[in-house]
């Protein structure tokens, strides 16, 4: 089984993801933690150039720079445990090529684009589809505010303009592709990481529950 926790930048993703991990391994759930891109390892070197603005990709590129990286963490890290029956939690996969990279694609060719993902990704790498993806929904002023209060150097991507459109895509492929979708917040107010947590946990539980 194969969980995705997903969303625009500035979501609160690598706190949630800590979160779930610690409660699934106080539920005495087996599960092995992945998350992409994997900078420590040479397969994430075309990324990091993309990211750093040392090389323009166009997003089918820039798609396949994200996804051979995830190709090569299945093949080296996750593929027999997956395999074994072992749940699988992925901070990011996948689905951040669509949240990221469909709004550099006219809206007129984001279904052909989502199509063209889907069958790179999950038919011609075989890499395995998600069983649950949650999406992680915040206002992008509201997520802006919080990568400046990071105050790390951030890449091509952490701009509000670019937030705005990678929310509008966001919504999009979350309805189309059925991803259960988190709010974080509202305009005004950020909701607590607990309640946010409470949110995510109660979802990824049913699936655990279930399965």
């Amino acid at each position: 089984m194969l969980i995705v926790l997903d969303g625009i930048d500035g979501t609160g993703k690598t706190t949630q993801f800590e979160l779930v991990q610690k409660h699934l391994t106080e539920k005495g759930v087996a599960f092995k933690a992945i998350s992409f891109p994997d900078y420590n390892e040479k397969s994430s070197e075309l990324v990091k150039m993309y990211l750093n603005g040392e090389v323009e990709a166009n997003p089918y590129a820039a798609s396949t720079f994200y996804a051979v990286d995830r190709y090569v963490s299945f093949k080296k890290f996750w593929e027999e445990d997956y395999k074994k029956g072992t749940l699988i939690l992925a901070s990011r996969y996948t689905t951040s090529n669509l949240i990221h990279q469909l709004p550099r694609v006219p809206k007129e060719q984001w279904r052909d684009f989502t199509k063209w993902i889907e069958n790179f990704e999950y038919h011609k790498l075989a890499l395995p589809r998600p069983d649950l993806v949650i999406y992680l929904t915040l206002p992008p002023k509201v997520s802006m505010k919080l990568i400046e209060k990071r105050g790390e150097a951030k890449d091509i991507h952490e701009n509000q303009a670019f937030l705005e459109k990678c929310s509008a895509a966001g919504e999009y492929i979350a309805e189309k592709l059925k991803w259960t979708t988190v709010v974080c917040g509202e305009e005004e107010r950020i909701y607590s990481i607990e309640n946010i947590n409470d949110v995510i946990m109660y979802h990824i539980n049913s699936m655990v529950d279930k399965n």
